[in-house]
């Protein structure tokens, strides 16, 4: 455990951080903010063309820090795989954030097998891959934070979802199963669960006023969230902060799993 106290407990500063799915949303938001709380970056998505943009808007926070893009579509194991290695090759992750998701809103009784093959890959089947591979690098090294971006639908049952709730459910046990496995090699495992943030992916949701309205009744903070609002949970997880943590599973929800939905 690190000597630091206070406000350097929650310091990245030399940290290196890993990000998939940081073209966008929830990933380029922090991205943001934890390069300004510190920390160096490896960014990762399919669109490094997005990507890039995000490591200006970084080095415009950080003239300093060290931030590059690489691209991957973390479906396939191979790539996940040379992605990482590519990755480690220019130095040690000290973090990964696995960030990359999506979803496909189908009524249960109409989901097709490809919808669900998609989704199931892309939010567990990756998800774990890429922890796999970044953890057997900080399981050689004895050391390391990874924190699993999840869902509170993968903890209440929401509607027209079911793809995502079991992928997302399945990341929350998996963050289990790893703490477990890895606390012995000191590597934390730790999952965030957000609920509704404004980002590409709900925007078209949330501008339905009966959709925000409902949502916003069934959240005890009677509002959705901004991103930046999962800044400070991702750099309690990836610091010192939070030093004997680990399998655990932060609802960033407003009071939303409370009672479920």
């Amino acid at each position: 455990m690190s000597a630091a106290t206070g406000a350097g407990l929650f310091s990245l500063s030399g940290k290196r951080v890993m990000i998939t799915g940081a073209s966008r949303g929830i990933g380029r938001g922090l991205a943001l903010g934890l390069a300004e709380a510190g920390a160096d970056l490896v960014l990762v998505a399919r669109d490094v063309s997005a990507l890039s943009t995000v490591r200006e808007e970084c080095l415009a926070l950080r003239s300093d820090a060290s931030v590059s893009v690489l691209s991957c579509d973390i479906r396939e194991p191979e790539q996940v795989k040379e992605t990482v290695k590519s990755a480690v090759a220019e130095g040690n992750i000290d973090v990964l954030v696995n960030n990359a998701g999506l979803n496909i809103r189908t009524p249960a009784l109409e989901v097709t097998e490809e919808q669900w093959q998609t989704v199931i890959d892309t939010d567990l089947r990756g998800a774990f891959f890429f922890a796999q591979q970044v953890g057997q690098h900080m399981v050689d090294r004895q050391q390391g934070s990874i924190i699993n971006v999840s869902s509170v639908g993968g903890h209440v049952a929401l509607r027209t979802g079911v793809a995502y709730a079991a992928a997302k459910a399945g990341v929350i046990q998996m963050t289990k199963v790893l703490a477990l496995e890895w606390g012995k090699s000191k590597v934390r495992v730790n999952c965030i669960a957000p609920w509704y943030f404004r980002t590409p992916l709900t925007e078209k949701l949330l501008d339905d006023p009966a959709y925000l309205g409902e949502i916003v009744a069934r959240t005890p903070l009677r509002r959705v969230g901004e991103v930046s609002e999962l800044v400070g949970p991702a750099v309690f997880l990836a610091s010192d902060a939070s030093s004997y943590v680990t399998g655990h599973t932060l609802f960033v929800d407003g009071g939303m799993s409370i009672y479920g939905f």
